[in-house]
Formats: C-alpha cells, structure tokens, sequence
C-alpha cells in the first residue's frame, strides 16, 4: 500500500527532521493512526514532496518525521483545464474529486446560461471553499504532490477569453461529429474542455466559444451528466499524452 499524504508548508520540506502538526498532524495521528517506523509522504501542493519516516508521536496532533528526500516535480505538460459548468446539489463536488484523481490541473466553475444551480453573492465563497477542499481531500487520496486550482467562477465572457488564450480549445457536446479520441494533444500548452450544465449549451454560447476558436467534440454514443463528462474527457485526452505514459 502507498504511503499516506499529508499537506506541509513548503519552506518546511527539506531533508531532516519535520514536525506534522496542527489538522493534518491530527488526523494522522487520530484517523490513519500512523506509528514510529511508518513510512510517510509530506507535499506542499504546489508540485514538492518529501519521503520520510515517522519517528516519533506527540499526544493526538502531532509527530516528528525524518525526511530523506525532496523532489520538486515539473509542471505538467500539456497543462488540463476544465470548465465546469455548475451543478445542483453536490454534482459539482462529485466532479471536482473525480477530475482531481484523473489529473486536472485547473478547474473553473461555470456560470452557464441554463446552470440550475447558481452562486449567488451570499453563498458563492462558501461554495468555492467546498470544491477547493474537495479538491485538496482527492489530491492527497490520489498521492498528488502538485494540488489542481480551483479557480473564482467565471461568467461565459470569461470562458471565451480563456478558450481564445488556449492551445487547444473544446466543447463537449453530445451533437458534435468528431469523437474527441480524434484530437492529437500537444505536447505543451494549455488545453481547455468546456463542461455544459444539466440543461445544456445554449446555441449562444456554442457560437460564441465556436468564434474564440474552440472546437466541439463527443466523448461517445452515449450523453454523459455534467458531473462525469470532464473525468471521461480527461482520461481521453491524458492516455494521449505523456502523462500517461
């Protein structure tokens, strides 16, 4: 079995003596009950990871670990971003965790035009800290060292701008021709995936995604919900590239 993962402050990741303390040192010493002699991993979510050993436990928050490697890992190439359209109920979390253990690098939620759920200004911060700890939770679950971002939601403008920007630009839709298995992924760059909501992309906003250059593709015969199709997509794209391999 893989050794568990636990979040620790960059400038504290070096060769040596570490202390895992406050929340993550609890659950490590209370939930996974980790003891002397157990091997551990420590990241910092932005792409460092330390390998170690725990060699002592203090009370019920806190043990020391002897680090014994660090690595900083390269940022990955092509870099995988999903608009996610927003969803009801916790299909937005659903998705958030899944596309975290494929290898998302970035998530943008979606205000779409037909998104039954919305982010009004009361419950939007709220919302985004339960997909950011969604996403945290999965990393680590997936031995991540490099942590996906979360982004602020964006409205259809802000989507367009960033499908213009992008290396490679998609949207999923179950009426498009080309099967996305047809795309050759570059090499580097950023490749951004459009999610659509429940009720679907309006023909608005497929044209206007269709001017910022990006391209419509179908994952397969069957309509997949909101809350799987970045995941399926991902893994389409991924096992065509390096990343992969």
């Amino acid at each position: 079995m893989s050794a568990p993962v636990f979040v620790v402050g960059r400038d504290r990741l070096a060769v040596g003596r570490v202390v895992l303390d406050g929340a993550e040192g609890r659950h490590a010493v209370t939930v996974v009950r980790l003891a002397p002699g157990e091997d551990v991993v420590l990241v910092d979510g932005a792409g460092r990871r330390a390998r170690g050993t725990v060699t002592a436990v203090s009370g019920k928050d806190a043990l020391d670990v002897d680090v014994v490697a660090v690595v900083d890992e390269p940022e990955p190439a092509p870099r995988l971003v999903v608009v996610q359209a927003l969803a009801k109920g916790d299909r937005g979390e659903t998705a958030v965790e899944t596309m975290t253990e494929v290898g998302v690098d970035e998530v943008v939620p979606w205000a779409a035009a037909r998104c039954v759920t919305r982010w009004r200004a009361d419950r939007a911060d709220k919302a985004l800290a339960r997909w950011r700890s969604t996403a945290q939770a999965a990393a680590k679950q997936s031995r991540r060292a490099r942590f996906p971002v979360i982004a602020p939601v964006a409205s259809t403008d802000e989507v367009v701008s960033r499908l213009a920007a992008a290396a490679v630009a998609v949207v999923l839709h179950e009426e498009a021709a080309e099967p996305l298995a047809s795309l050759l992924p570059p090499s580097a760059g950023e490749i951004v995936v459009v999610v659509g909501p429940e009720g679907g992309i309006t023909p608005d906003e497929l044209a206007a995604f269709a001017a910022a250059g990006a391209s419509a593709y179908r994952i397969g015969p069957a309509v997949l919900r909101t809350s799987t199709a970045g995941t399926a997509a991902l893994a389409v794209l991924l096992s065509r590239t390096d990343r992969w391999a």
